[in-house]
């Protein structure tokens, strides 16, 4: 599909459409009630893309209150379950109809390129919907064994009110694996883009309406994390809130939860990926092109970038030359609208700026800038560009190696063999997630068993579907995305004990 169209295509394209900038509460746009807006800028540019409603406090009740009055109707909630997979596999239809403009709008908004948004992201958010519409007549009960004289049974019921606070690197995605699962269980939500993203998701509230969706079910508040998200935290009549975002702030959900009516709260908190290559790699140029991939996609502002590449000793001057090869060939930076960019730009010039500066901090600390470094020139000057980037003979102790940067900035670490490897992988606060390449099962599969990580992939890197659990251990939350276990997390179980007499 993004082949059919040059950079000017889809300049053209973007030129023409028209946005949704109002929040979206009880199933209309409206204003903010403080009538403030916020300007959302395409960071490949600097230009202003447009103008967004800038929801606080008061909007957030507002937001609240039409959702728990939805849930408490049961509009939506006590809907027969084929009728709501019906509603939610429309959604799903209509929001693959809509992935020129869905892409499109990630596009503008966070500066990644088009061709991975249209054949990537926004077909992953139909099938996301799909999957999680499936389950809803999956979703069964228990009755245990007890007294000849008793039933009891366990039932899972959704939460109510469910606040989703997402991140800006894949706008509608994050969303989407969020409002899925929310929406399958019977719940309400209100949901806060990121400030620097929020135009995708005010579509997609629109066609959830346009699938069937009741009024007050989907409702979404755009703003800053200070004022709205931090609202939508604290808000007592919110019964859960699920966060992809920093560690930082993932904290502060915690705390949120604990300062105001103790929601459930889960979270997604990034990584600092380790991607190991042992010498026995089936295939070390298929290892490196995985490697390149999984720290340059995305422009690196992945949670699960696989920044940390450990490689051992006997092959690691192979490897890194492999490596510089192989970015050279394949990560091509330029404009987001260009079929052929692989690399767009970052999110905001402050991000770049912060990317920049860990670069700085690599260099004081010794480590070998290989290649890269640099922000964009020429053209690409106006944006907020970065350089795919590479040191060598990192030490594990530095904060380019501890640290998670949210960038195109790899570093190659020396090993002596796959014991080392993990211990060095382990030596972090994160644990999203980690890969493996080695020809020997025993070897993959110790790996898998030992390594602090919530997904491990062996012999390739960022693969899976719609079953898989997304979420990690330690500082990388303590929630799940996509998969049956997130379907649960949005319910909670209720015991049942009815006496039967004798």
């Amino acid at each position: 599909m993004a082949k059919q169209h040059s950079r000017e295509d889809w300049e053209k394209k973007a030129a023409a459409l028209s946005f949704e900038t109002q929040m979206f509460i009880n199933g209309q746009y409206r204003d903010a009630k403080e009538g403030g807006r916020f300007e959302t800028i395409n960071p490949a540019t600097g230009d202003v893309i447009t103008s967004v409603s800038e929801g606080k406090s008061s909007d957030i009740e507002d937001a609240v209150a039409a959702a728990r009055k939805a849930y408490r109707s049961g509009v939506w909630a006590r809907k027969e379950p084929r009728e709501r997979m019906r509603i939610l596999y429309h959604f799903a239809e209509l929001v693959e109809a809509h992935t020129e403009e869905f892409a499109l709008l990630d596009t503008l908004d966070t500066g990644k390129p088009i061709v991975p948004a249209l054949q990537g992201d926004i077909p992953l958010c139909a099938s996301t919907i799909q999957y999680f519409a499936e389950l809803i007549d999956k979703h069964e009960g228990l009755v245990t064994a007890t007294r000849h004289d008793a039933l009891h049974y366990v039932v899972r019921q959704p939460f109510g009110v469910v606040g989703l606070i997402v991140p800006w690197n894949f706008p509608l995605l994050m969303a989407v694996w969020k409002v899925a699962p929310a929406l399958a269980t019977g719940n309400s939500i209100v949901l806060k883009p990121a400030e620097q993203s929020p135009l995708s998701a005010l579509l997609l509230a629109r066609l959830f309406m346009e699938a069937g969706g009741p009024a007050g079910v989907l409702n979404v508040v755009p703003g800053f994390g200070e004022h709205a998200g931090k609202a939508l935290a604290l808000h007592n009549d919110v019964d859960k809130v699920a966060f992809t975002g920093s560690a930082e702030v993932g904290k502060l959900m915690m705390v949120y939860a604990g300062q105001s009516n103790m929601k459930r709260v889960t979270t997604e908190c990034g990584g600092k990926t380790p991607q190991i290559i042992l010498k026995d790699a089936p295939d070390i140029d298929k290892a490196v092109t995985y490697a390149v991939n999984g720290i340059y996609e995305n422009q690196g502002e992945v949670c699960s970038a696989g920044s940390r590449i450990l490689v051992e000793r006997s092959i690691y001057d192979e490897v890194v030359n492999r490596f510089e090869i192989k970015t050279r060939e394949t990560i091509s930076v330029g404009h987001p609208f260009d079929p052929s960019t692989t690399m767009g730009s970052l999110i905001t010039k402050q991000h770049q700026k912060r990317v920049l500066d860990y670069i700085e901090i690599g260099k004081q600390e010794g480590a070998q800038l290989k290649f890269g470094g640099s922000e964009g020139t020429g053209d690409l000057a106006k944006g907020a560009y970065v350089e795919p980037t590479l040191f060598t003979n990192v030490d594990g102790t530095m904060r380019i190696a501890q640290e998670e940067i949210i960038g195109p900035v790899a570093g190659i670490l020396p090993i002596d063999n796959l014991e080392h490897g993990l211990e060095v992988a382990n030596d972090t606060t994160f644990g999203l997630a980690a890969s493996v390449w080695t020809s020997d099962v025993s070897r993959a599969h110790s790996f898998a068993r030992d390594v602090e990580a919530g997904i491990v992939w062996v012999n390739c890197f960022d693969h899976g579907d719609a079953t898989s659990p997304w979420g990690g251990f330690k500082q990388s939350g303590n929630g799940r995305d996509k998969c049956r276990e997130t379907f649960d997390q949005y319910t909670q179980t209720k015991s049942v004990w009815v006496e039967l007499g004798d």
